[in-house]
């Protein structure tokens, strides 16, 4: 689900001087978003057989994938700066054997520590990976025309790699095993680093364009960041009242008030202040965090109701999963895109989280029956469709008027609120979910199938919580998002952020809309 994308500038025809290997390192290149695009839902498939093995309490699994977004998100930004100051073709290799490095422990763990680190460590190379990849991208394909259909081609990956992820998941975790979820990107990896090396070509910036690194920054952040996430896990286990628990929360708060502190003082700040502190930029950001929330659980709880419950093998719950991803595919590229030069961005983002608020409440009333047609199929659409519609101008309004210095870092942000939504979600949604499931057994004890209704009876907690927290997001959007649509602006020229008039009815760091030839983005 990648959102990052460098500004599409001017450029000449393509000359004599074009590399003629640059389609060759588009390959490339789309192999390594495809691995890191992979990662985000094979693993989901692959969780419940990995959770059986490792002995993994239900409290505790959620950190599969919370340690892999928390970290994705955590460290995206620090991820391109680091590509800035060393060059794109070196972070660009070394996020792809340090990726293929940490799912082959991944693949190899014979505990669950090992295998929530190594999650970590592919989550810390997917952020340096990631922004290199899309700046190799801008820099190998100068000319305007070819750039679009180079953004068309890695958006496609990027947005049929979770569809491609479920179903190979389901493949490897069947057929062969849950480790070979993971020991896929080692090959996938060593390809993409052989045509990195020949094919690919960047040039190290001079000392005086090298971007210092908000060392700082990522310590407080990312300090703050883990312990939230940490707390909302020991929560099920020792209490919400529970010094532990308690003393996390607050050490999370209060490290992530001195990071916002901090980067308002810091020479050269990891999240300007400039970038996010436009109503309409700030109100995209929090819509995206707050929807992916439901998302995430959703993806969560349906492989275990679909394989735990259900008794669905691998492949088949992959393959059940299909219709959300196709849902999201066709409202964004069909529905969202087509609208949002002709509606204000609020109202696709608003309905987008109504309609995915509205699955998200069909699923519960799921029970121990099998209800796949009949509550989990018309949510995942309705969910699907939801987040489609909802995708597309979060991305357009938050990277909208950025002054040029700054639209890495505002692209970028797009993916940390998606990713750090994510995982504190995820967090938070799994406790509630075991907390609730704890309480209905114990109310049910000596029950013959008090088991499986209890698990379902804690997913229909959680989602409903998620369900809330997506009407949230639509209030949200509906509040603090005022920009209008693109072809109701009368356009200026670009001004720098923060410096324009304030102005309720128009993003106030407006800036021309897109033309024909530049490409929209694909989620990822």
């Amino acid at each position: 689900m990648s959102s990052n994308e460098p500004p599409i500038a001017d450029s000449e025809a393509p000359g004599t001087d074009a590399d003629p290997r640059r389609w060759w390192g588009l390959v490339v290149i789309a192999l390594a978003q495809l691995m890191v695009v992979l990662d985000a839902t094979i693993v989901n498939i692959a969780l419940p057989s990995a959770q059986r093995e490792l002995g993994m309490t239900d409290a505790h699994r959620q950190w599969v994938i919370t340690a892999y977004s928390l970290a994705f998100g955590g460290l995206l930004l620090l991820g391109g700066r680091i590509a800035d100051r060393i060059g794109r073709k070196r972070t660009f290799t070394l996020g792809l054997v340090g990726f293929a490095a940490a799912s082959a422990l991944g693949g190899a763990a014979h505990s669950q520590g090992t295998l929530y680190a190594a999650r970590a460590l592919q989550g810390v190379f997917a952020a340096v990976l990631a922004p290199s990849a899309l700046s190799l991208l801008t820099t190998t394909f100068t000319d305007l025309r070819e750039r679009g259909k180079a953004f068309g081609i890695y958006g496609a990956i990027a947005g049929g790699g979770a569809a491609i992820g479920l179903i190979t998941g389901g493949l490897l975790t069947e057929y062969l095993d849950w480790r070979w979820c993971l020991y896929v990107n080692v090959p996938i990896a060593l390809i993409a680093v052989l045509g990195a090396v020949w094919l690919l070509h960047d040039h190290r910036p001079p000392p005086a364009d090298r971007p210092s690194l908000d060392l700082p920054g990522v310590l407080l952040g990312c300090g703050g960041l883990v312990a939230v996430v940490y707390a909302c896990s020991e929560a099920e286990p020792h209490g919400w009242s529970s010094p532990l628990v308690l003393g996390l929360l607050c050490g999370g708060v209060v490290l992530l008030a001195v990071f916002a502190r901090w980067q308002t003082r810091a020479r050269s700040p990891l999240l300007p202040p400039r970038v996010i502190g436009d109503r309409n930029r700030g109100g995209a950001l929090i819509t995206m965090a707050l929807a992916v929330v439901g998302m995430f659980g959703m993806f969560l709880f349906m492989t275990y109701y679909l394989q735990v419950v259900l008794g669905y093998s691998p492949l088949r719950t992959g393959l059940a999963f299909l219709p959300m991803t196709g849902a999201i595919v066709l409202a964004s590229t069909q529905l969202s895109a087509r609208l949002m030069t002709r509606l204000p961005p609020r109202l696709l983002m608003a309905p987008g989280a109504l309609l995915a608020a509205t699955g998200l409440f069909l699923l519960t009333f799921l029970t121990a029956e099998p209800a796949y047609p009949s509550h989990v199929l018309p949510s995942m659409i309705l969910v699907g469709l939801g987040m489609g519609l909802i995708f597309m101008p979060v991305v357009n309004v938050a990277t909208s008027g950025v002054a040029p210095r700054d639209s890495g870092v505002a692209s970028a942000t797009v993916n940390t609120a998606q990713q750090v939504g994510g995982s504190i979600g995820t967090a938070l949604l799994n406790t509630i979910a075991t907390s609730a499931s704890a309480a209905y057994l114990a109310g049910h004890a000596g029950a013959s199938s008090a088991v499986k209704a209890g698990v379902v009876h804690g997913f229909s907690v959680a989602i409903g919580w998620g369900a809330g927290i997506m009407l949230l997001a639509a209030l949200v959007a509906s509040v603090l998002v005022d920009a209008r649509a693109p072809n109701q602006h009368a356009w200026r020229s670009p001004v720098r952020v923060g410096s324009a008039p304030k102005g309720r009815g128009q993003c106030r760091d407006a800036a021309p809309p897109r033309g024909r030839d530049q490409p929209r983005r694909a989620r990822g």
